[in-house]
């Protein structure tokens, strides 16, 4: 059944490949990117010549998931082009590398906005129309780096990916009553094939960074880069992390997992979320609210 999909950051990486897989499925999809007729310009051409000759239901949406604003105008042109809203794919995101101490806390704040509190603005311009649909999902690209074995000197982005992880597990009670499915994705690192390391932020401190890059850490973000690339199994491609987004939303609904780890790296994330998530499921069926684990109406209401 073709959906109707918005999904967030989708100028590039994880987002641009999604929004390409899901179109090509016959999926009509909204592609939010902010600068639409500046510095995304091209990245907009690229979606019409995909569409055309994909013969695909592609089409760039402007959303600056910093601004409610051009959020909410964003959702309100899709619904009002196609009359409903199916899915929701919270992607935008920004990485940061270096030391935690030479970050500003603005930097920290800029970062924390722009992975945690943008997912809050979608939601609170969609969430309305799929409830009011009395069906829709919520898909949350997530990181294994919320539990998994990490690096140092990514400790801003990490903070910030597991704080969108906590949001997306408390929505998910709050919506199953509502019919809204959630599920959330958890890729692992890639260190090519997209632009999260190379457009990587820096540390604006840079007195304080000297300082590491001159004291007894000299040299371990190559150190950490290098790692990261030996646990990185050759042909490990990201198109990977695509697919198994595009297998959730042509799911049937009720029968979506409410976790997919795709991790070439293996770093350990998948065994410590079955851990979290069974005692999530435990600790709600204690209380008398097992119900809120996932929707139970089949098929939503419509009125």
């Amino acid at each position: 059944m073709k959906s109707v999909i918005v999904i967030t950051g989708a100028s590039s990486g994880f987002g641009a490949l999604t929004a390409r897989e899901l179109a090509k499925a016959g999926h009509t999809v909204y592609a939010g990117m902010r600068e639409t007729t500046g510095r995304n310009a091209p990245q907009v051409e690229e979606v019409r010549t995909f569409a055309a000759e994909n013969h695909a239901d592609l089409r760039a949406v402007e959303m600056d998931v910093q601004s409610q604003d051009s959020v909410d105008k964003s959702l309100q042109t899709i619904v009002a082009e196609q009359g409903r809203l199916d899915v929701v794919i919270h992607n935008a995101g920004h990485m940061v590398f270096g030391p935690a101490e030479s970050f500003t806390p603005e930097q920290l704040a800029q970062l924390y906005d722009i992975n945690v509190l943008s997912t809050q603005r979608v939601n609170r311009a969609a969430l309305p129309v799929l409830r009011k649909q009395g069906t829709g999902l919520v898909l949350w690209i997530g990181s294994t780096s919320t539990r998994g074995g990490t690096p140092p000197y990514l400790a801003p982005y990490f903070a910030a990916k597991a704080g969108m992880d906590a949001m997306a597990v408390s929505y998910a009670g709050e919506l199953a009553r509502w019919n809204i499915e959630t599920s959330i994705i958890v890729p692992g690192a890639y260190t090519s094939g997209t632009n999260h390391f190379a457009h990587a932020g820096h540390p604006n401190d840079k007195e304080r960074l000297a300082e590491y890059d001159k004291g007894p850490t000299a040299g371990l973000d190559k150190e950490i880069m290098a790692g990261l690339q030996s646990v990185s199994p050759e042909g490990a491609d990201v198109i990977e992390v695509a697919q198994a987004i595009m297998q959730v939303v042509d799911m049937p609904f009720g029968t979506r997992p409410f976790r997919v780890h795709i991790d070439p790296a293996d770093d350990g994330a998948q065994v410590v979320n079955a851990v979290a998530d069974r005692i999530r499921v435990e600790f709600l069926n204690s209380i008398g609210l097992k119900d809120l684990l996932k929707p139970t109406k089949v098929h939503g209401n419509k009125s």
